[in-house]
């Protein structure tokens, strides 16, 4: 599922995978930096959590949902460049336990979010 914004949101066993999406790493060309919150945060759907920094801007990243973050991708903060490299696999941001599911029917399936980034 996807957020205007260029997020997304993978759940599987009640927790959701957050990143952001491949068209949005291509977009921001060689990343250097990657900033994100700790474990235990509250993120809360809209606003920023963390930042991401390439050669040519510092773009934030915006929450898809609201929840607690159970884990973050350490392996990101050493080698920033995964991020572009793999955004929907190795390149993942954090785990977060959604504290209101429902928040999941907001989002966009892939065909209209793909829709929407072709017609950029």
């Amino acid at each position: 599922s996807f957020a205007e914004s260029h997020e997304y949101a993978k759940v599987d066993g009640g927790v959701a995978t957050v990143g952001i999406t491949d068209y949005a790493a291509n977009a921001l060309g060689d990343i250097v930096f990657v900033d994100l919150p700790e474990v235990g945060d509250e993120v809360e759907k809209g606003e920023a959590f963390g930042a991401v920094e390439s050669v040519k801007a510092v773009e934030e990243i915006y929450a898809p949902l609201n929840g607690a973050v159970l884990k973050r991708n350490d392996a990101l903060l050493a080698n920033p460049e995964e991020l572009q490299n793999d955004p929907h696999g190795e390149g993942w941001l954090l785990v977060i336990q959604p504290s209101d599911p429902a928040q999941m029917d907001q989002l966009m399936d892939a065909a209209t979010y793909a829709a929407k980034v072709a017609a950029i």
